[in-house]
């Protein structure tokens, strides 16, 4: 069975990303990054913008070390 749902593609304030149903409330913490479309599509999109899937605290502290 084909999912033909629209997901759009979150980001939260640690650079993580989630896909979530268009039709759905976005939870707290989560904001959208504006990229829409079916699942394969939304996950394309993430795998090409997550390339470093540290969270972005842990990035940045071993930055300044």
């Amino acid at each position: 069975m084909a999912d033909e749902n629209t997901y759009q593609v979150l980001i939260n304030d640690e650079e993580q990303y989630s896909l979530w149903p268009s039709d759905k409330e976005i939870p707290a913490g989560w904001r959208p990054t504006g990229h829409r479309g079916s699942r394969q599509e939304c996950m394309d999109h993430v795998d090409e913008v997550w390339t470093d899937m540290r969270p972005r605290s842990l990035r940045e502290r071993m930055a300044s070390q």
